[in-house]
């Protein structure tokens, strides 16, 4: 359970840090949701690598 809080804290700090980079950088600022959905998938991808 606390790693799943911790993933879902990890995830929105990315957000936050992504759209904040963006809009520093005027480049189109994506939505909260597709950077939180991309970094989890991204999170449990690599985590399924280390389970082989």
């Amino acid at each position: 359970m606390e790693g799943i809080l911790a993933l879902a804290v990890t995830a929105l700090l990315c957000a936050y840090c992504v759209r904040w980079a963006a809009g520093k950088m005027r480049l189109t600022v994506p939505t909260r949701m597709a950077v939180v959905v991309i970094f989890v998938l991204a999170v449990l991808a690599l985590y399924g690598q280390t389970l082989r």
